[in-house]
C-alpha cells in the first residue's frame, strides 16, 4: 500500500498582512476607548516642575477666557508698569509681582483673582 504524503498548504502573505492590520486596528480602538474613559489630565500636572509656587492653583485659558467674557475675574498684570504700558488685557489691574505684597489689599479678597505674566 502506498503512503499518501501530506500536503502542507502555505497560507498566502497577503492573509497575513491583512491579520496583523486587524489585530492592530484592535489595538488602537482599545487604546482610544480606555483614554476616552480615563479622566483628562489637567494643566497643572504637566507644567514645567520649576515653576514657582507650586500651591497656587493654575487656571486653564479657557476657564479664564469665559471669566473674562462673563465679567467673573478680576485679571491682575504682575510684570511691572512697562510692559503693561505695552499691552494687557483690556480692564487688567497692574501691580507688579514685586510690589504684590504691599498692594494687595488694593484687591476685593472675595473676588476671583487671574494673575498674568505673559
Amino acid at each position: 500500500m502506498a503512503r499518501q504524503k501530506k500536503s502542507k498548504q502555505k497560507i498566502d502573505p497577503s492573509i497575513w498582512v491583512i491579520l496583523i492590520g486587524g489585530l492592530m486596528l484592535l489595538v488602537a480602538v482599545v487604546v482610544l476607548v480606555i483614554q476616552a474613559q480615563q479622566p483628562a489630565q489637567s494643566a497643572v500636572a504637566t507644567q514645567n516642575p520649576f515653576i514657582p509656587y507650586k500651591e497656587v492653583e493654575r487656571v486653564a485659558v479657557q476657564d479664564a477666557k469665559a471669566a473674562y467674557d462673563a465679567g467673573t475675574a478680576v485679571f491682575v498684570d504682575v510684570r511691572g508698569d512697562e510692559l503693561y504700558n505695552i499691552g494687557h488685557i483690556p480692564g487688567a489691574i497692574s501691580i507688579a509681582d514685586t510690589e504684590m505684597e504691599t498692594r494687595f489689599t488694593e484687591l476685593d479678597p472675595n473676588a476671583w483673582i487671574i494673575t498674568y505674566c505673559t
